[in-house]
């Protein structure tokens, strides 16, 4: 696997790092990050070395909120440009690859990628690691209101511990979804889905390529 630093000029701009496998399948994945995170997150990093080692073309991305701003939450009027950035990011991919491309995004990365994908299915799956189904504390606030136009095979990687959603509540938010999902538990991990400073679930990346691989049948 080699890793290069992409920047392109399209508005907004698409930044962050490619992951070439040595052998390409053809396949692609974009990943992108949380509130709080960016391109260069533990998890992310994991899961692009998984995937491009099963052949995939993996470009994991700073949002337009994140190339902006080093740190701090994304603002609600950015997000529309956000997800104008997954599109633009979407086009180069598909400019790389032969086969299918997948987006998938933990955290708000996830939301504004199921987002972009309800309105626009210009993806051929979706990976959401700890989708914020409500903010902790506040089940009433639930964002699910687009899953029913969400009509991608999707795959949710979820912790028993997630404060922003149940396993019960993701298996009803589930259900709103009209194409076939699928729900990898991960039991004790918080929203961070063990990934957090220096720590490592070293057997998470590997079972995430195992059930994305079983429900796109790669």
């Amino acid at each position: 696997m080699s890793e290069s630093f992409v920047e392109t000029s399209i508005d907004p701009p698409v930044r962050g790092f490619l992951d070439q496998p040595a052998s390409l399948s053809g396949q692609g994945l974009i990943l992108t990050h949380g509130a709080g995170g960016n391109a260069q997150m533990a998890l992310l990093g994991a899961l692009a070395e998984a995937f491009a080692g099963a052949g995939f073309t993996v470009l994991r991305c700073d949002l337009p909120f994140r190339q902006q701003r080093r740190f701090g939450p994304p603002r609600p009027a950015e997000a529309a440009r956000d997800r104008e950035g997954l599109k633009n990011a979407l086009g180069a991919m598909r400019n790389m690859v032969s086969g299918r491309v997948f987006l998938g995004g933990q955290s708000y990365g996830g939301r504004q990628a199921s987002l972009l994908l309800a309105e626009h299915p210009v993806a051929d799956g979706l990976l959401l690691l700890s989708y914020p189904l409500h903010p902790p504390g506040k089940p009433d606030r639930l964002r699910t209101e687009h899953l029913p136009r969400l009509r991608v095979p999707t795959l949710f990687v979820e912790g028993t511990r997630d404060p922003f959603g149940s396993m019960e509540e993701m298996e009803s938010a589930r259900k709103l979804i009209p194409a076939k999902t699928e729900l990898l538990i991960v039991e004790g991990a918080g929203h961070d889905l063990g990934f957090k400073g220096k720590a490592k679930r070293e057997e998470l990346p590997a079972q995430v390529l195992a059930k994305f691989r079983e429900l796109f049948s790669l």
